[in-house]
């Protein structure tokens, strides 16, 4: 039987996080990926310099590729170094990518990046998400709530 998949992820060091994704969707599903790298980005991604705010996943031939995430080249890489936002293939289950790709297809749903880090092993992974658009009033009430929530706080210290 499978060891079932821990509910957060193992995260030592976040070198990129994609604030606005919450904003802008409902996130549904999360996934963890790997991430194929060459050299150059990883010594990049060490500095913790990078950018996925602008950044998407998508599904082709049964591989999915993180689009326009953009890993600034690193400063001592010269003639070796990599293009910034180049495609990069990332790495999931078979059953992972059956399940991004068709509810991308039928349900008209998003592959969103959350936020590249590193695990504990030292490994760079992509936190990925399952996502729906959100439409302006929606926008708006997640606004609305994250300011009674931050109310709340304020009269729970002063009262309480």
């Amino acid at each position: 039987m499978a060891k079932p998949r821990p509910e957060e992820f193992d995260k030592k060091k976040i070198v990129a996080e994609n604030r606005r994704a919450r904003y802008d969707y409902f996130v549904d599903d999360k996934f963890e990926a790997g991430i194929m790298l060459t050299g150059t980005e990883v010594k990049s991604l060490r500095f913790g310099s990078g950018a996925i705010a602008e950044s998407y996943a998508e599904v082709k031939d049964d591989e999915v590729w993180l689009i326009n995430a953009n890993i600034p080249e690193w400063s001592h890489g010269n003639r070796y170094n990599h293009t910034p936002t180049r495609p990069r293939k990332l790495l999931l289950n078979r059953r992972q990518i059956n399940k991004l790709h068709g509810a991308v297809m039928r349900k008209g749903m998003t592959i969103v990046p959350l936020s590249i880090y590193f695990n504990s092993k030292g490994r760079a992974k992509l936190e990925l998400a399952l996502a729906k658009g959100k439409k302006a009033p929606d926008k708006r009430q997640t606004e609305k709530d994250r300011d009674w929530k931050r109310q709340q706080g304020r009269l729970m210290r002063e009262h309480g």
